[in-house]
């Protein structure tokens, strides 16, 4: 196996960068500096759903496996990104069915909405975002993908305050990858391999995940 390109779908975290509305505000901090201590070392404060990070089912179902459970078969295999149109915050059934191809069942699938190059402290970003309507529920667990990511906040609009989509799809035993970035780095429908390794926290609903595409042949 030649890999021909590594592309990083991954966002940079930072002190106070704009994340989930009601989250509490990473914050990294130096404790330790080469020039005063002999070594750089940083502390770290966060909720687990911070910037890109895996959703495990356990998320909203307290009987589903947890993010230390996800098996590495599902986080990791051959993936594919779509851009559907967009009209308002929801990405219906019809919108998703006109990018689907057969290839994608059963693989990870990346939607790529351009959200992440949007990001601030706007309400745009934060709560005005594009995500699954109830609709496509059915659809993918017909189809099965593995793993669906999202380069927003949700993979459902922040409107749905009953989070009936993740609820629906977490209950079958999907994963979810939230605020992805660069998706635009790869071509639509092109067959690429996906690792999205979450941290393994014990008994966490979901953890921060350095996500990267490979071009590989």
């Amino acid at each position: 196996m030649e890999i021909r390109g590594i592309y990083d779908l991954s966002v940079t975290l930072k002190t106070y960068m704009p994340i989930w509305p009601t989250s509490p505000l990473l914050n990294i901090a130096p404790i330790g500096i080469a020039s005063r201590d002999g070594y750089s070392i940083e502390s770290f404060s966060s909720a687990t759903h911070t910037g890109t990070h895996v959703d495990a089912p356990y998320h909203f179902i307290d009987t589903k496996a947890t993010v230390d459970e996800l098996p590495l078969n599902q986080l990791v295999g051959e993936g594919y990104v779509i851009r559907p149109e967009l009209e308002g915050t929801e990405i219906t059934l019809k919108q998703l069915k006109a990018k689907w191809k057969n290839e994608f069942d059963g693989k990870i699938v990346l939607i790529n909405t351009g959200w992440d190059k949007k990001r601030g402290f706007t309400r745009e970003f934060q709560y005005e975002f594009p995500g699954l309507s109830l609709d496509t529920v059915d659809f993918l667990v017909e189809h099965r993908p593995k793993v669906i990511g999202i380069d927003t906040l949700g993979i459902e609009p922040y409107s749905h305050s009953d989070f009936k989509v993740h609820k629906a799809l977490l209950s079958k035993g999907f994963a979810f990858i939230e605020d992805l970035a660069g998706l635009d780095q790869l071509a639509e429908g092109k067959k690429y391999l996906i690792a999205a390794l979450p941290l393994k926290i014990f008994r966490g609903s979901g953890a921060m995940a350095r996500v990267i595409a490979m071009d590989v042949y």
